[in-house]
């Protein structure tokens, strides 16, 4: 229980009804999992709004409501208090409930289209390996410490980040790596976090199906700098995306840049690119590191920078860097006995396949095939689906068009989208398996040693999503049955 008056610190009550004393339970803004004591949140979201299920909230036991207009019919005993925007005081009602964890370590946000993952995890897996205590927030995972715990979205809501960040101080962390995407700043579930530094890594045309248009997407992100790294943090941005000077121009942090082809604070270079590992070098120092392709050399740059910006010791950093294993579902290597050699990647936009894709090209030899497993995700953005056939088709001998996670739609349909603008000619280098186990098997038949299959889309996911519900299904898993991996 926390007293009313502090869990309501740093709020502007436009107006209210009822005693502001006491105390609350939790704060809740999903009517469902309100209790007896509880602060309910009435927040606006995209299909259902709050406000609809304050009166179920209110006979639930909510002792505090939190809203945006004032219900006409209102409960004895129940609190009602009006504000501007409900979705950021639940943010700051959170920070004040725990509080204010995110001021009790250092909080690294990491934004951007691709790379948000593999940058936030390979700094948690950095700082651990070096026996500093930190926690991660991350679409793959959470982690407090070593301790894994499943998580469904790329950043959770307010109360589940205040929570989670709680959890980190009370076992000692001293860092939390985040990933911050734009959804949750647009959707205000950043507010009242207090973050020591953010990373920007790049941006593409993407989620415009949730955005609308790139101006919103671009503006989300930059949120981040704008509003909630503190004054003496650092911004770090890739300086060769063009956009990431727009993300710091009214930043109050420290601005840093990272590069491999422009001048920069950091800066690396690509000596050799192999399937197994790159050997490059980060601030004119030789490293080889397991991980692949140009996207990976940016990851590690902006992995190295942090990890200088937050003081780690310069003599041992590329040392451990070196040792950085590839993120889960990340450009993901599987070998048969047989010599074929099969990459899962979570790419499931246009420019993230393509960067793969590439990826793959850079490091082909003459005589190999790459084969490229590819699908489409149900209920999102439907113009870039004839784009990921295209880029298959650019980079690949052959491609296998199948489900990814059709959620609500047809999967012959999403299908039939991907080849709307194929030629007859690429049509004969094309074959359509609506069921995925089916098609990462027919690729790796299709393949003979020494080839590439590419299964791109899923990556570290566990399921797929058919008609709302969830089946299991790993991408990795299938493949290791079928090249009979038994580890």
């Amino acid at each position: 229980m926390k007293a009313l008056s502090d869990i309501l610190e740093g709020i502007q009550l436009l107006d209210h009804a009822g005693s502001l004393e006491g105390r609350a339970a939790n704060i809740r803004f999903d009517s469902r999992a309100v209790g007896k004591g509880d602060v309910f949140v009435a927040v606006r979201g995209l299909q259902v709004d709050g406000h609809s299920y304050i009166q179920t909230a209110a006979d639930q036991g909510a002792t505090v409501v939190v809203c945006e207009r004032m219900p006409q019919n209102q409960n004895q005993g129940v609190t009602y208090l009006q504000v501007e925007d409900t979705s950021k005081a639940l943010g700051q009602m959170a920070a004040n409930f725990y509080d204010h964890p995110s001021y009790r370590l250092k909080l690294i946000g990491i934004t951007g289209t691709n790379g948000k993952t593999t940058t936030a995890t390979l700094l948690h897996g950095l700082f651990l390996q070096h026996g500093i205590q930190a926690g991660l927030i991350s679409t793959i995972a959470n982690y407090v410490g070593r301790e894994r715990l499943k998580t469904r979205f790329t950043t959770p809501d307010a109360v589940q980040i205040n929570a989670l960040l709680s959890n980190m101080v009370e076992q000692g962390c001293r860092y939390a790596f985040m990933e911050v995407s734009s959804h949750a700043l647009k959707q205000n579930r950043t507010a009242g976090l207090n973050f020591h530094g953010g990373v920007f890594t790049n941006i593409t045309h993407e989620h415009l199906d949730y955005h609308k248009t790139f101006d919103d997407y671009i503006h989300s992100k930059k949120k981040l700098f704008d509003h909630y790294i503190e004054p003496g943090g650092f911004a770090l941005i890739n300086a060769d995306d063009r956009r990431g000077s727009i993300m710091v121009e009214n930043c109050r942090a420290s601005a840093y840049t990272f590069a491999l082809k422009r001048h920069a604070d950091f800066k690396a270079r690509i000596l050799e690119k192999h399937i197994d590992g790159t050997l490059l070098t980060i601030d004119h120092r030789e490293l080889w590191t397991p991980l692949v392709g140009r996207f990976n050399a940016y990851n590690l740059l902006g992995v190295y920078a942090t990890a200088k910006l937050l003081g780690y010791r310069e003599e041992e950093l590329l040392k451990d860097i070196s040792k950085l294993m590839p993120v889960e579902g990340r450009f993901e290597t599987f070998r048969s006995e047989g010599g074929k050699t099969a990459v899962v990647d979570y790419a499931h936009s246009p420019d993230a396949l393509e960067n793969v894709l590439s990826t793959v090209q850079e490091v082909q030899k003459k005589q190999q095939q790459l084969i490229t497993v590819v699908g489409a995700g149900g209920d999102r953005d439907k113009s870039k689906r004839p784009r990921m056939t295209a880029i298959a088709l650019k980079y690949s001998n052959r491609v296998v068009l199948t489900s990814d996670n059709p959620r609500s739609e047809d999967p012959q349909a999403i299908l039939d989208d991907m080849r709307r603008e194929v030629s007859p000619q690429q049509d004969q280098r094309i074959v359509s398996i609506s069921d995925r186990r089916e098609a990462i098997r027919s690729a790796c038949m299709m393949a003979q040693s020494g080839d590439i299959i590419m299964v791109a889309g899923k990556g570290h996911e566990t399921y797929q999503e058919i008609q709302g519900v969830r089946h299991h299904f790993d991408d990795r898993e299938v493949i290791k049955e079928i090249f009979n991996i038994h580890n």
